[in-house]
């Protein structure tokens, strides 16, 4: 029992090491925003995605590309003997999730008030890679 659990958390460092992920929290950006830049690359290859967020107009793709070169850095940093050319590397998952909101107050007529709801929120990008024999 103690040799098949081995083997098996040795099977799951493996898998991880062609895993790198990177986050970015409490971007103040509105989730919504920022998930239509994040749909534009997910499932992408890594040159393909950073070339599409280098080229948009939108102001969440420049923070979602630094984030991606952060996530590279991370692989490269985890698998330093792997060229990152052969990794083979995309974009597996990408998920943008609400963060804290920043409440405040606009006058409103007679006398009332309304309230203004100033959003952020977390990414987190995982990039996978198709090439599993790296050596």
């Amino acid at each position: 029992m103690g040799v098949r659990k081995r083997e098996k958390a040795e099977q799951i460092k493996e898998a991880k090491k062609s895993l790198a992920f990177a986050k970015l929290n409490n971007c103040p950006t509105s989730p919504r925003k920022m998930r239509l830049v994040a749909d534009l690359v997910r499932g992408e290859k890594v040159e393909k995605a950073l070339a599409i967020l280098r080229f948009s107009q939108k102001e969440a793709s420049g923070r979602l590309e630094k984030l991606v070169l952060s996530a590279i850095a991370n692989w490269q940093a985890k698998n330093e003997e792997a060229s990152l050319e052969d990794a083979d590397l995309f974009i597996k998952e990408i998920r943008v999730d609400g963060g804290t909101m920043l409440k405040r107050l606009r006058p409103a007529p007679q006398g009332r008030a309304h309230r203004i709801r100033k959003r952020s929120n977390h990414v987190t990008v995982v990039l996978g890679s198709n090439n599993n024999t790296q050596s």
